[in-house]
């Protein structure tokens, strides 16, 4: 069965991964491992081969190969605008090393896609976009540089998604859930995402910004010299955040009176500690996200030390 398996691997310039290059074990929490939309949870690849990718060619053959596989990403890899990822795939970068260059992954109607360990530098657009109704995808312990627009984007009705322990790295358009104001029909009911335990490391603006989502749960996140804000719930979305810690950043949260062109959003907020910050707006009742997932909460206090030092690409 190895045999005829390699076969098939080789024909497509991919290679079966041996075992001494397992990919790190781990398993989603949050919004990924609801059990919704006929999904157990999100599994990525489990079950279908691994194979390692150092080449363009090698990575995007492995990205739209139909059914489910573990991509290993072994040293810097260049792609080009957001390329189409396919269901069921594992994407991790071996080491602390693996990089994708100048490009990003696209999910479009894609779901149950794990992507976890690498660094995306210098996307020409963003650098995760999950759209047109994916779900299940979890996007953890990875870091993002100087993308062009977004780091993360999670649009057009798109659902169960978490983002954890990613350090975000002075970037300016951070996180956006929902991508415009006349998306309601699309959005209300859907982009319900966990954010926890991400770096925002003097980026400027959107951890997240969030329209229609709920429940949408920022928590156990580090937030450090965010120039403009922190988080901004608009259009009626409902956003908890809870036990994060805010340090140097003037407006931590925008949320009933609206922020730009959009209309007020509510908000929760319970546990965060504020250090050289200023109010968080909050108003309205909000979903408890323990309605779906059970989850345990660090004290605030303790997010800069533990957030810090775990978050990131070769930190799992």
């Amino acid at each position: 069965m190895r045999i005829a398996l390699c076969v098939v691997l080789v024909a497509a310039g991919l290679t079966l991964a041996g075992p001494a290059q397992a990919a790190p074990a781990g398993a989603p929490d949050g919004f990924a491992s609801v059990a919704a939309l006929g999904l157990s949870g999100t599994t990525g690849g489990v079950g279908g081969p691994t194979v390692t990718v150092d080449t363009t060619d090698e990575l995007l053959t492995a990205i739209d190969t139909v059914g489910p596989m573990t991509i290993q990403v072994a040293g810097t890899i260049a792609i080009t605008s957001k390329q189409g990822v396919r269901p069921n795939k594992t994407i991790v970068g071996l080491g602390s090393t693996a990089v994708i260059t100048g490009g990003g992954f696209d999910f479009y109607r894609s779901s149950n896609v794990i992507v976890r360990n690498l660094t995306f530098t210098d996307a020409e657009d963003d650098a995760v976009n999950v759209g047109q109704q994916s779900h299940h995808i979890w996007i953890d312990h990875n870091t993002f540089r100087r993308p062009a627009d977004g780091s993360i984007d999670i649009v057009r009705g798109a659902d169960y998604v978490t983002v954890s322990w990613n350090h975000f790295a002075g970037t300016d358009k951070s996180m956006l859930i929902g991508h415009s104001d006349g998306a309601a029909s699309t959005d209300i009911g859907h982009l319900k995402v966990s954010i926890h335990h991400n770096f925002f490391d003097n980026s400027r603006q959107r951890h997240p910004r969030v329209r229609f989502g709920e429940p949408v749960h920022v928590y156990n996140n580090y937030f450090l010299g965010n120039e403009l804000y922190g988080t901004a719930s608009t259009e009626n979305a409902g956003v908890l955040v809870e036990g994060n810690y805010f340090a140097s950043v003037p407006y931590p949260c925008h949320s009933t009176s609206g922020y730009a062109d959009s209309g007020p959003g509510r908000l929760v907020q319970r546990a965060n500690v504020f250090v050289g910050s200023g109010p968080c707006e909050a108003g309205g009742t909000v979903v408890e996200p323990r309605t779906f997932y059970a989850y345990t909460l660090d004290a605030a206090t303790s997010v800069p030390g533990l957030v810090a030092s775990g978050a990131g690409a070769g930190r799992l």
